[in-house]
């Protein structure tokens, strides 16, 4: 590990903070579309916005390995889920149960796990930071939790990504699931979620 006075704070009250931040991920699951502001929020280290900090330090621990796309894999970020979270940090993205990623990552979605038929709940969730979380490409998204449809506009997405999560979507009930993250605000888009554009 490297020197920890340069180590970027956690969170500042773990318990609490925690918990709370719980309650808003919850929240953005449960109503896929739907943004939502994380309380208490850290500043990430490097390029890694609080929202995917607090996301991280919140769900990951010593047995969820971590996988960074290049943009993140720097010894700031990494000491930083290390000592924080006790997150290890993987190279081969098919060990990850959490990516993080950058929204011009090359084939975002390949590679990580799927699940299996008997346990789609040990598929992989992928963190990926956006410029932001409106003004993109404005999308309809369907399926549980949004009444009829949700429109969307993810910012900063190559349209290959959006073939990638047809296909992702198409596996269900297996496939990764998605968070999107800009400052310290994120957006979920479940396996379940069909998007048209």
């Amino acid at each position: 590990m490297s020197d920890l006075s340069q180590l970027a704070p956690g969170l500042a009250d773990p318990p609490h903070d925690a918990q709370r931040i719980f309650r808003a991920i919850l929240d953005a699951v449960s109503h896929p579309g739907r943004i939502v502001s994380l309380p208490a929020a850290p500043a990430g280290p490097g390029r890694l916005s609080p929202a995917a900090a607090a996301y991280l330090l919140t769900l990951a621990d010593r047995d969820t390995p971590v996988c960074l796309a290049e943009e993140f894999d720097h010894p700031a970020v990494r000491d930083f889920l290390r000592f924080h979270a006790g997150s290890p940090i993987v190279e081969d993205r098919g060990e990850a149960a959490f990516g993080v990623l950058a929204a011009n990552t090359p084939q975002p979605l390949e590679g990580f796990n799927l699940g299996t038929d008997a346990y789609p709940d040990r598929s992989a969730t992928l963190l990926v930071e956006v410029p932001a979380l409106s003004d993109g490409l404005v999308q309809q998204w369907r399926g549980p939790g949004i009444d009829v449809r949700a429109t969307v506009a993810i910012a900063g997405l190559p349209e290959d990504f959006w073939t990638e999560w047809a296909a992702n979507h198409g596996l269900f009930p297996c496939g990764v699931d998605v968070v999107f993250t800009a400052g310290t605000e994120l957006c979920a888009l479940p396996r379940s979620i069909a998007v048209e554009v």
